[in-house]
């Protein structure tokens, strides 16, 4: 399983990852997104496709 990275200076904390895919993803104190699990390839392929500012990477 792949481990993503928000890159918190792009994050807009739009929360599209966070709808998306719960399980990855949450939203930190700060208001932005963060990684809270593993995920599987595809679902980490589609919160890298549909970040609007391009905030998600694959490790």
């Amino acid at each position: 399983m792949p481990n993503s990275k928000i890159d918190k200076d792009v994050c807009i904390g739009c929360g599209l990852c966070v709808g998306t895919h719960p399980e990855i993803f949450a939203f930190a104190d700060d208001g932005k997104a963060e990684v809270v699990a593993d995920g599987d390839d595809a679902s980490i392929e589609d919160a890298i496709a549909n970040c609007p500012v391009g905030a998600i990477s694959a490790e």
